[in-house]
């Protein structure tokens, strides 16, 4: 068969030792940790303005409902409960007139911040840049980017709370037919349907943020292997969390960096899904090409021997040279 084929083998083991040792050249870990900083202070106007947006169809009090134990199961009770206080700290009821539209846009700005990180951390990652151009039209172009990738957050909620009503109700009708299996037929199918969303979240991600032009192909390859990191990394990171991260030694605090520590972890997992699709992208004779206002970015290293500099200022030379001897 093709996936016991030994040079199929050795071709895919190639990628992926390419794929971790691209995430370690290029810094990945530190830009993870600067997604997980500036992630910190846009969770609650994401979370606030994805839970808006989703609960014009379903309802407020069913979102939140639904979110908060999807939430808990990914960073433990206390960091959920961290998270639950400061939506409600920021939240716009009570708010009337100018202080609901300053709340608004105070609530975008800080949500669209974490996308705009994670456009110029790809950038880096793809080796791509923007071409120079006047600040502000720039500076709309990412916004307008982050506002769209929040309406797709909102809209991937909705469809997953459907997806799991719709799961409740088959549940119920196979446990008459199949008692004995019906947990597991249930369990396959919210598996492959989490599988499924995130698959969607992080594909949107690497082909609408970067300033590139990427095929569906490539795009799609990068998100299925960044989900299925994803989600077995899930498991690692909460039995940390849960075994771990009781006994934090950082008191009160110790809720912000089980948040900290999960945010790192997840933007790690992004970064190495973009390394594996620039190498996979590459290893099927395809390329991630700069879009029409971007330009390859080159890094070259070049060795300079100081002492054969030619001195710039005559008169600071002669200062610094010694007297002759009397």
């Amino acid at each position: 068969m093709k996936f016991f084929n030994k040079k199929y083998l050795s071709r895919w083991w190639c990628v992926l030792q390419t794929t971790f040792t691209s995430f370690t050249s290029d810094n990945g870990l530190k830009l993870s940790a600067s997604l997980a900083y500036y992630t910190v202070f846009s969770i609650a106007p994401l979370l606030i303005l994805v839970i808006s947006l989703a609960g014009l169809f379903l309802g407020h009090d069913a979102i939140t409902n639904s979110l908060y134990p999807q939430i808990k199961g990914y960073v433990g009770a206390e960091a959920a409960a961290q998270i639950q206080s400061m939506l409600k700290n920021m939240e716009l009821s009570g708010k009337t007139g100018v202080a609901v539209v300053f709340g608004i846009i105070t609530l975008m700005v800080g949500a669209s911040s974490i996308f705009i990180e994670i456009q110029d951390s790809l950038n880096i990652i793809w080796r791509v840049k923007a071409k120079p151009k006047k600040g502000w039209v720039k500076l709309l172009q990412n916004r307008f980017l982050s506002f769209s990738l929040i309406v797709s957050l909102g809209f991937l909620l909705l469809v997953s709370m459907i997806l799991n009503i719709l799961i409740l109700a088959l549940s119920s009708k196979l446990l008459h037919f199949l008692p004995g299996i019906t947990v597991w037929v249930i369990n396959g199918i919210t598996v492959g349907v989490t599988f499924i969303v995130i698959s969607l979240l992080f594909g949107i991600i690497f082909k609408v943020l970067p300033d590139v032009k990427i095929k569906w192909p490539d795009v799609r390859s990068g998100a299925f292997f960044t989900a299925l990191l994803f989600m077995l990394g899930k498991y690692v990171i909460g039995l940390y969390i849960e075994y771990s991260a009781k006994t934090s030694v950082y008191g009160a605090a110790g809720s912000i960096i089980i948040i900290l520590l999960w945010i790192y972890y997840t933007a790690a997992i992004l970064y190495i899904g973009a390394e594996f699709t620039q190498v996979y992208a590459e290893a099927n004779g395809s390329h991630i090409e700069p879009a029409d206002y971007a330009v390859h970015v080159k890094q070259t290293e070049v060795e300079q021997n100081v002492t054969t500099l030619p001195p710039q200022n005559p008169e600071i030379s002669g200062k610094l040279q010694k007297p002759a001897a009397s």
